[in-house]
């Protein structure tokens, strides 16, 4: 949001404007003719706006008085009307300290320079020719040089005075390295802000070109009290900046700087919580910034942890607690930064967002709050209407903070009480008056304060609550184990327990166990706090013992990880939703209890039951790659495998909810295999080609990749399922005698089957969130014997002339996943023309009848012939959907034949892979009665609905005898219309 302009200066400020401009005229004057004509030729828009300025600041009004030749040589410069570019302040800077003599000269241009830029924002902001941004930019960047500036001037004559310091390990020159925390890290620091700083240096020694020798950190010590004198110091001049290094290990009563280890150790071993969101700002701005981003790689861990931690928001809720209480005491609810709805409420938002989701979700890893604010919207965390109340209410405050600080250069964010400065105030804002002003910001805290209690209020302060009551607290004594077993057992009853000795046992094995005696003791209090809890939603659900059964092996699971539990009780919804999946399909139950970091996921509940369509599923995993380093191949399969692991969960929730139906299912899982394939190509292509070049083509051109994968069976037929594996075959079309042109150069063939190594390992290895797919590559030509990556040229021989009638079979489902799309082209040409092909039908039909023989055999229920025996209807028999007559396989098979059979007269059948739409294009070309095509798509759609169900209640795909006989009856009649046997 923007400001509106200033206008009309009010009548109770105008004798004040007046008095500025008097009292500049004066001073202008003793200069002599030269300086009042530079006033006089002032345009009228300047003088206009030198009588609004000063009418809202003092601090201008003063500095123009006082030093009237450096008002005019700004005016004269032309940049109180433009914005100063990259770089510019520094090389202003630098040539004014080129000629510095001393540190007393020093100190005196480095606050008239101060002073000037400071006029120079003011006037800018107040006129309006700087939004919120540039002049928070500009204010930073100002820290930034004077802070790096006067270092680079300091350590020189230093090291001068104290010889050079030496890393005792490296033998380097060690350099200062100057943190900024705060708003100045965050490259949002206000009108009159002090600067939080922390000083480091990388490692231990001693200086070096001198006869006393001097510890680093003693040089060090020196050279930061140096510093910190030419900035905070107040001289006659005034100050740079007022310095905060309370921000330091061990605060007023730490060492001045650190080194790097000792840094590292303290916040390993005793970093606080709030030392965590503090760091989220933190930034190099002086001294050795290469040093400095090491520094800050090594703390990352610290801030951002790999898992999901929900205690952010009670280290942050106590926080705001203590803060409130501060505020109470020093009576300063009309302080915008600290008071209810202020600054501080929106900035605990976006930091509680970051630290609980930051470790993974490399996106939220940002200083600035308004870019923050956009991931969260951008990401789903909050609603968009929220981010824009947040967004143009915390920009309202910090024009008002601005409106505060500019009146004298004063560091205050109280609202005035006197009549004057309200009236400032308002004008500055925009309003007409104070009662105006007041009242939209009030307006603006009402709602940050809603929203912050929204995000951060402990979820036991309910209005409904006893002061001491907290919500399942009746179950309490229970899960204590204070109460006699009867009277636990009446209680589970009460609360529509079925089997309250079952559900007492799990309880008491849980509160028992080793995986809780283990527990710490905040960890402890969590699971106390937790329980509860869980008994209450429990005993609202319709099943309780159930709830029980399926939720505590998670709790179970996640118990030494007690964030987890954290995350659950602060969010009642994601904890409702949490037991409706479980208790709707045990595979989710055990899939979150072996990978908990997929709990995050129930707390957006939009998002967990509207799982993305392919490109935006593409456009997410490539986003969320592109933020991790390209040689962090670690984080990489974390990030892989976690994206898998997220929006299968978010698929199943959907299927069960029954938001999504079955064929969009398979769909959605077929495009996240896609997307996850074609960046694992894209890695293994990386890797495989920096380690040794690029393959070539025939003509010698680069392979770019000229490369593809072939996806047969289920995710060939987008027809994949929960834990669907993966039926692959890889095809290059490159060189393969040509070399690599890389430092380890090998053949063509060589490096395509490296290649395709590299893909099976992405795709298969284990880590900590498992493996992403089960690969089999049976399919390639000549199976298990044939070589991992076939050339197009010798995949197309061996289909046209060694391929058996079943790899024909499995070809009709064959399509590219991903890779070059010229080669894709031309797998697409060689399966055309290979299953297009005129075929002998009575040796096909034989061939197909046989090969399903054998499977049935081998496969099928051998208590009922694999369903062709009498006794294949009774329910007291287990009827196999795959496999039995009748089935599934058997639908394949008709397809397959038909496609085989008939695509040499109809090459439309070839056009899709899936069985529905082939069978659509056979009724389509009059190949198969419509009637008979209706049968098979809803017996096939019934079937595999079916199996997803008992995969999700973690079944064999085998259901009772008695059902689904009309569909049976109907695919195995029409299997022997075809004359199949």
């Amino acid at each position: 949001m923007n400001l509106p302009p200033l206008v009309v200066v009010p009548d109770v400020l105008r004798s004040g404007a007046e008095r500025a401009e008097q009292a500049l005229r004066a001073a202008v004057t003793s200069l002599g003719d030269s300086a009042e004509r530079r006033l006089s030729s002032w345009p009228a828009p300047r003088r206009a706006d030198f009588l609004r300025v000063t009418a809202a600041s003092d601090f201008v009004a003063e500095q123009a008085a006082r030093s009237p030749d450096a008002f005019l040589e700004l005016a004269d410069s032309g940049e109180l009307e433009r914005s100063l570019q990259t770089g510019e302040l520094r090389d202003q800077l630098h040539r004014l300290l080129a000629e510095c003599s001393d540190e007393d000269d020093l100190a005196r241009r480095l606050r008239r320079f101060r002073n000037r830029q400071q006029l120079r924002i003011i006037w800018r902001d107040l006129t309006r020719q700087a939004d919120l941004i540039e002049t928070c930019r500009d204010l930073s960047e100002l820290a930034d040089v004077c802070i790096d500036e006067a270092y680079r001037w300091l350590y020189p004559r230093l090291c001068a005075q104290f010889g050079t310091p030496i890393g005792k390990r490296s033998g380097e020159a060690q350099q200062l390295v100057v943190l900024g925390m705060g708003k100045l890290g965050a490259g949002e620091l206000n009108l009159s802000s002090d600067i939080d700083l922390i000083f480091g240096f990388p490692e231990g020694g001693e200086t070096q070109g001198v006869k006393r020798a001097l510890d680093n950190q003693e040089f060090f010590a020196r050279l930061g009290q140096r510093l910190i004198k030419a900035l905070d110091s107040i001289t006659v001049d005034g100050f740079v900046f007022r310095v905060d290094m309370r921000l330091r290990p061990y605060g007023s009563a730490g060492a001045l700087v650190f080194s790097f280890s000792a840094l590292e150790q303290y916040y390993q071993d005793q970093g606080r919580d709030w030392e965590r969101y503090a760091m989220i700002k933190a930034r190099v701005v002086g001294g050795d910034r290469q040093a400095g981003q090491q520094l800050l790689d090594h703390l990352r861990p610290f801030v951002y942890r790999r898992y999901l931690d929900f205690s952010a928001i009670e280290a942050l809720r106590l926080l705001k607690q203590m803060i409130q209480q501060e505020v109470r005491r020093k009576g300063m609810d009309e302080n915008i930064k600290l008071g209810a709805g202020g600054i501080r409420e929106v900035e605990f938002i976006a930091q509680v967002f970051q630290l609980i989701h930051g470790g993974r979700d490399l996106s939220l890893q940002q200083r600035s709050l308004f870019r923050v604010l956009a991931t969260l919207e951008g990401q789903g965390y909050l609603p968009a209407a929220v981010i824009a109340e947040l967004r143009d209410g915390y920009a309202f405050l910090r024009y008002t903070e601005h409106a505060l600080q500019a009146i004298a250069d004063r560091q205050t964010q109280m609202l005035p009480d006197g009549a004057l400065e309200r009236a400032r105030v308002a004008f500055i804002m925009g309003f007409p008056d104070w009662a105006a002003f007041h009242e939209r910001l009030s307006h603006w805290r009402e709602r940050i304060d809603w929203h912050f209690r929204q995000v951060i209020a402990d979820p036991n302060e309910e209005e409904n609550l006893p002061s001491q009551a907290s919500v399942g607290g009746e179950w309490l004594p229970l899960w204590e184990d204070r109460m006699e077993e009867e009277a636990i057992d009446r209680q589970l009853l009460d609360a529509g327990f079925v089997d309250p000795f079952a559900a007492r046992k799990r309880l008491a094995e849980l509160r028992n166990g080793p995986q809780a005696r283990a527990m710490q003791r905040l960890g402890r209090e969590r699971l106390d706090a937790f329980i509860p809890r869980l008994l209450s939603m429990a005993a609202e659900h319709q099943d309780p013992d159930r709830v029980l059964e399926r939720v505590l092996p998670l709790v179970e699971a996640v118990v030494r990880r007690s964030a987890y539990l954290v995350l659950l009780t602060e969010n009642p919804g994601a904890l409702q939703r949490l037991i409706a999946l479980c208790v709707a399909s045990p595979w989710i139950a055990g899939h979150i209890a072996r990978y908990p970091i997929l709990l995050d996921e129930l707390l957006n509940e939009g998002r967990l039951f509207n799982p993305p369509n392919a490109p935006e599923l593409a456009a997410e995993l490539q986003e969320r790659l592109l933020r991790i380093p390209e040689d962090d191949l670690e984080q990489q399969m974390e990030a892989l495998r976690h994206f898998k692991l997220a929006h299968g969960l978010r698929v199943a929730a959907s299927e069960i909810s029954g938001s999504l139906p079955l064929m969009k299912v398979s769909d959605y899982l077929t495009w996240l295999a896609e997307a996850i394939l074609d960046q694992v190509l894209a890695l293994a292509w990386r890797h495989t080609v920096a380690r040794h070049g690029a393959p070539k083509r025939a003509d010698g051109s680069p392979c770019d990749p000229d490369f593809v994968i072939v996806g047969y069976g289920k995710v060939g037929g987008i027809e994949l399922g929960h834990g669907s594996d993966l039926d692959l075959v890889f095809i290059h079309d490159g060189d393969p005698q040509a070399e690599t042109d890389g430092p380890k150069p090998i053949d063509g063939a060589q490096f395509f089957t490296r290649l395709g190594q590299r893909i099976i390992h992405l795709l298969t290895a284990h880590t900590n969130s498992g493996q992403l797919y089960e690969v089999d590559m049976r399919l390639r030509p000549s199976g298990a014997a044939g070589l991992l990556v076939s050339s197009l040229g010798a995949f197309a021989r061996y289909q046209e002339t060694e391929a058996w009638t079943w790899e024909h079979q499995a070809l009709v489902r064959a399509r590219v996943l991903v890779g070059n799309r010229r080669v894709g082209e031309g797998f697409e040409q060689v399966r055309a023309r290979v299953l297009g092909r005129e075929r002998d039908l009575p040796t096909l039909r034989q061939e197909v009848s046989e090969m399903r023989a054998k499977m049935r055999s081998n496969l099928g229920t051998p208590l009922t012939a694999a369903g062709t025996a009498a006794n294949a209807f009774a329910a007291t028999v287990g009827y196999d959907l795959k496999q039995d007559a009748g089935g599934i396989v058997d639908i394949e098979f008709m397809v397959q034949y038909a496609a085989l059979a008939w695509s040499h007269g109809h090459p439309e059948l070839l056009r899709y892979t899936d069985n529905i739409r082939i069978l659509d294009g056979l009724a389509d070309a009059g190949l198969l009665p419509a009637e008979d095509v209706a049968l098979l798509q809803e017996a096939y759609k019934t079937y595999r609905s079916v199996a997803h169900r008992q995969a999700l209640e973690k079944l064999p795909g085998v259901v009772p005898g008695d059902q689904l006989q009309a569909e049976r009856r109907a695919v195995m009649r029409i299997w022997r219309t075809l004359g199949l046997s």
